[in-house]
């Protein structure tokens, strides 16, 4: 990798945090994954600290043990989408060829299990295992695309910020319990890293989030988190009913 492209890629890990804590997708089994595994290994790396580059060779598979981590692309300019952030329970750094097509970057310090991808062809136990978590993936994903695709920028941030509450908002959601409809999100994430998760430039975050608190939707508690008020009434704004 080229100085230049690294101090690109360096560029974007300097904003001050203000942003989250994703909420685990973890496979309904009772296989504990990579950790299990008798060749697996850990390792665990500082807030915004690489674990792999975009075209890096594809020697390992991932799994985060505690802690945050984004996966992004960049292009040749400089800019960045944010593909997916993931919380424990999930994996990363599947290959489809011989090197990742993405890079992986903390959020928070991270503990991460690790297995060769040649020990990982050896297991049908964790073969079963990395197919039902990377179908979690592939739905999130989907989700994903509809919002750069079709939704505002007002959806777009409050789809974001309910990800959060993943106890609501779900087909089968019933609405609050009797008290207030409130939630609080603590977020490890800059505005920047948002944007580039939504597809949008940072003063528009800010601008909607600034709308947000204004509307009494949110408050902002800390500058690492914001506190939902009303959990209905952000998830309306999505877009999703």
């Amino acid at each position: 990798m080229s100085e230049e492209r690294y101090i690109k890629l360096a560029s974007h890990s300097a904003q001050n945090r203000v942003l989250p804590s994703q909420p685990p997708l973890k496979a309904k089994s009772e296989y504990k994954g990579i950790m299990s595994s008798e060749q697996s290994r850990h390792k665990t790396f500082p807030s915004h600290g690489v674990v792999f580059f975009e075209g890096d060779p594809a020697n390992n598979i991932y799994e985060v043990a505690d802690g945050s981590v984004m996966l992004y692309k960049l292009l040749p300019d400089g800019r960045r989408q944010v593909v997916e952030i993931l919380g424990p329970g999930d994996l990363f750094g599947v290959p489809a060829g011989d090197v990742y097509d993405t890079s992986a970057e903390t959020l928070t310090e991270t503990l991460v299990h690790m297995i060769s991808k040649k020990d990982a062809e050896g297991s049908n136990e964790l073969q079963q295992h990395m197919r039902k978590c990377l179908v979690s993936q592939v739905q999130n994903l989907h989700e994903h695309a509809v919002l750069l695709g079709r939704k505002s920028a007002h959806e777009r941030v409050a789809s974001f910020l309910m990800r959060f509450v993943p106890s609501r908002g779900g087909f089968e959601c019933i609405g609050p319990e009797e008290g207030e409809d409130q939630s609080v999100v603590t977020l490890h994430m800059t505005r920047q890293e948002i944007a580039d998760y939504l597809g949008l430039t940072i003063e528009t975050v800010s601008r909607v989030l600034s709308d947000m608190k204004r509307r009494k939707v949110i408050t902002m508690e800390k500058q690492d988190r914001i506190r939902i008020m009303n959990v209905c009434g952000l998830c309306h704004l999505t877009g999703k009913y």
